[in-house]
């Protein structure tokens, strides 16, 4: 049995929160900065504690991609990974994976972020990826999550849904927030903010 490494991606394998550079990359500065304005009594009640994630990142995700179709999102998350994403990844993160991959560890991204931007970069790098997944009705974005914010102790559920741990001899964790402390319990190898030296 070998083990498994278990990463968050915003903050930890990335530098920046990817949901604001997503909106940049497909709207433009303008319109994030236009949109920031708008949504700035909600960002600070998000800040107070008064709104929760997920329902502050639903009104996000309302705001600027509100029943956009399905296929422009996808198309624009995928432009996003090839062309924005890679200048956002840390490189001693991208170490730590092909490490743990010259290692035969299994590598997975567990990211409050959205499967449609995570995923297809995950893909190339040939690891798993669970992440939050958007709402679609009549091919269009509703800007709701399906189900769960993956944060916190859902990134626990998850996991210990697509995976039995006591398969894997070892198990890391890497992440750089409160909402990965959960996941970073369930490891013999825990990493906080390990990658901002």
């Amino acid at each position: 049995m070998s083990g498994i490494a278990f990463f968050d991606f915003d903050g930890t394998i990335t530098r920046k929160d990817t949901l604001w550079e997503v909106i940049r990359f497909q709207k433009g500065s303008i319109a994030l900065y236009g949109g920031m304005v708008r949504l700035l009594p909600a960002l600070i009640g998000f800040k107070l504690k008064r709104i929760a994630a997920q329902e502050m990142k639903e009104r996000v995700l309302r705001y600027y991609f509100g029943n956009i179709s399905q296929q422009e999102f996808e198309e624009g998350c995928r432009r996003f990974c090839t062309d924005r994403l890679p200048l956002l990844v840390r490189d001693q993160a991208l170490a730590a994976i092909r490490q743990h991959q010259q290692q035969g560890n299994r590598v997975v991204v567990v990211s409050a972020s959205v499967e449609n931007w995570v995923a297809p970069w995950c893909e190339v790098q040939d690891i798993g990826c669970i992440a939050s997944r958007l709402e679609i009705t009549d091919q269009r974005l509703t800007g709701n999550l399906q189900g769960n914010n993956c944060n916190g102790p859902e990134k626990v559920n998850r996991i210990r849904e697509q995976f039995n741990l006591h398969d894997y001899t070892e198990i890391y964790a890497y992440g750089d927030s409160e909402g990965d402390k959960p996941m970073l319990a369930l490891a013999q190898h825990p990493e906080y903010k390990p990658f901002r030296k």
